[in-house]
């Protein structure tokens, strides 16, 4: 099956709006040729698709957007989980506090250039990797202070925010590899082909109907379509969830004295 998240948006655009006008063309050319024979269902056909795709554009478009705003939340609950720690990492006894406050450091780095730098599927896995791998070595810090503190309260609470950075990091994937199924895009995209195959072919039916609207309806609705798209491509299009709780949290660990 066609998987469009292999295509460039411009590229997507370019093709569906050609698709839209050439069904259009083809729709006109196809109800020239029959003609004004009195049909009143073609109106009624017409009305049909063209509310049929507005239902699906309507529906895709809450998809989308509702998962664009899962995103934006998962960038704050994880920058606000990995601000906590780090706050509780600074009642830690030396040489734990310095050696845990570095890692925190440099895993909300890591964290940060990953959304904010254009990556291939391989380099996002291999930040993930690094992400995993200083998560352990923080782990092992806190086995370690467990194993010698006998008081355990700034361990606890240190310990109770790792894991909580630990699983808003897992949130955060999930949100950001949580996409609109392809076969609705798919489907979205051959409804708006045959509405608009109707609305050309009401305009040849009726010889004094100008196409010109209907040219006007199949940019919108290519456009509205890439908006979708691009709400459903975290990293590599042009909406994008913002990072600013995550470089407030990363500007606030490096600021931390040592």
């Amino acid at each position: 099956m066609l998987d469009l998240s292999n295509y460039s948006l411009p590229a997507i655009f370019l093709v569906g709006f050609a698709a839209i006008l050439a069904a259009i063309e083809f729709g006109h050319w196809l109800g020239a040729r029959v003609g004004d024979r009195g049909d009143d269902n073609v109106p009624t056909l017409e009305g049909a698709m063209i509310g049929l795709l507005a239902l699906i554009v309507g529906f895709t478009f809450a998809i989308a957007l509702g998962r664009f705003d899962a995103r934006r939340a998962a960038v704050l609950a994880e920058a606000n989980a990995i601000g906590t720690t780090a706050l509780r990492a600074r009642l830690l006894p030396e040489p734990h506090r310095k050696e845990v406050l570095g890692l925190l450091q440099e895993y909300v780095k890591i964290r940060l250039d990953i959304t904010q730098l254009p990556a291939t599927q391989v380099e996002f896995a291999a930040a993930v990797d690094k992400s995993n791998a200083i998560q352990e070595k923080l782990w092992q810090q806190a086995m370690a202070m467990a194993a010698s503190d006998t008081g355990m309260v700034p361990t606890g609470l240190f310990i109770l925010a790792l894991n909580e950075t630990i699983d808003d990091q897992a949130k955060r994937l999930t949100a950001q590899r949580s996409r609109v199924p392809n076969i609705v895009l798919l489907a979205l995209f051959g409804i708006a082909t045959v509405a608009s195959g109707f609305a050309g072919y009401a305009t040849g039916v009726k010889v004094r109907r100008s196409r010109i609207p209907v040219y006007v309806m199949g940019l919108l609705v290519s456009c509205v379509i890439i908006l979708i798209l691009d709400l459903d491509r975290p990293g590599s299009g042009f909406i994008e969830a913002s990072q600013q709780p995550m470089i407030d949290a990363a500007a606030s660990i490096a600021a931390i004295p040592e």
